[in-house]
């Protein structure tokens, strides 16, 4: 089965403080992450117009009322990273985070995750339970496993059932995937193919990495990072490679934004015309300040998707409906995972219910 069309993906890393804890102090980004109180109703308003499904990857902890359910459903397994920094249990639980999302909307946030699955178009992943760092010296396959079971559990009975996996700061784990689809996890955001988005923890990154993916944001470096939409799995999870992410509007590189916003369009058209897949992912907390002309910029994108699609029929897709298209050819695989997900709800779900 060949595409007929090609496809826009995009991807939202939804994670508040949790994401950004062991980078940022409170004082200096909480101004980022209140912010999303009003960028997720105006995504979901824009997202809305312009026909858009999106795939909203949220950090399980987001899911809960208050830090008392929070504290009851923990992992079984935590993280026992080498730098204990990274680690948002312990002392950071104990001190930082409040009772309740009225009183810490920086680190629950059942409302929104409310908002977006009552729209109905939309997907919702998982960014993992604890915002797990999955190739940081110290963390660990029991690990990893606990904590994307705690983070299921609070999905399900919610209404929700997961179906695809952003792994936190793109430190995808390809010995992980097995795990992954252990736990009935269809499609998995994997990188950019080049060396310059190939996953990497902390201490591997480097100034160079990271200068010349700021520059491929303005400039065509790397390609346009566009690709065939998947017809036939070669494994489950499949894999949904990034294509570029949106950096947020900074007021110093006013004068650059017109090469920014053209690298995407131009990628975006490649796309369209080649009945390729261009996936554009980001943080809401990247819109929680200057938003004005952040959504300005995502309203341009969108009227550029927009008249592709009406041009080329490129159209709206979420990351599982993707890989979905993959998944006839694995009928017997399918099956499987259903069993496999079936027996994890009998006996991971079933008691917490």
């Amino acid at each position: 089965m060949n595409a007929e069309n090609g496809y826009f993906v995009v991807s939202l890393d939804f994670e508040l403080m949790w994401g950004v804890r062991d980078k940022a102090s409170r004082k200096s980004y909480e101004k980022n992450v209140r912010g999303v109180q009003q960028v997720i109703p105006h995504l979901l308003s824009r997202f809305r117009e312009y026909g858009l499904h999106a795939t909203f990857a949220t950090v399980g902890m987001l899911f809960f009322r208050n830090k008392k359910e929070m504290l009851g459903a923990l992992p079984a397994v935590l993280p026992d990273y080498s730098n204990p920094g990274f680690s948002p249990y312990g002392d950071y639980l104990d001190q930082e985070v409040g009772d309740d999302w009225l009183e810490d909307p920086l680190h629950f946030a059942p409302h929104l995750v409310n908002m977006i699955r009552d729209e109905g178009c939309h997907e919702i992943a998982t960014h993992t339970f604890s915002h797990y760092y999955c190739l940081e010296p110290g963390q660990n396959a029991a690990a990893f496993k606990a904590d994307l079971q705690a983070a299921i559990a609070q999905a399900r009975p919610r209404g929700i059932e997961i179906n695809s996996i952003i792994f936190p700061r793109n430190q995808l784990n390809r010995k992980y995937l097995r795990i992954c689809r252990s736990l009935g996890i269809l499609a998995v955001r994997s990188n950019e193919q080049s060396w310059l988005y190939s996953p990497r923890n902390g201490s591997q990154e480097s100034k160079l990495r990271r200068c010349l993916r700021f520059i491929d944001g303005y400039i065509n470096l790397s390609g346009h990072h566009c690709y065939p939409a998947p017809t036939r799995a070669k494994s489950i999870p499949v894999q949904i490679p990034s294509s570029r992410f949106l950096r947020p509007y900074n007021p110093k590189l006013d004068w650059l934004e017109g090469l920014r916003l053209n690298r995407i369009k131009r990628s975006m058209t490649h796309a369209a015309k080649n009945n390729l897949v261009y996936h554009l992912w980001w943080h809401p907390h990247n819109f929680g300040v200057h938003q004005e002309q952040n959504f300005a910029f995502l309203e341009s994108i969108l009227q550029h998707y927009e008249a592709l699609n009406m041009r080329y029929g490129f159209s709206s897709i979420t990351m599982s409906e993707l890989a979905g298209k993959a998944l006839p050819q694995y009928g017997r695989q399918k099956n499987h995972i259903t069993r496999l997900r079936r027996q994890f709800h009998e006996d991971y779900l079933q008691p917490s219910l």
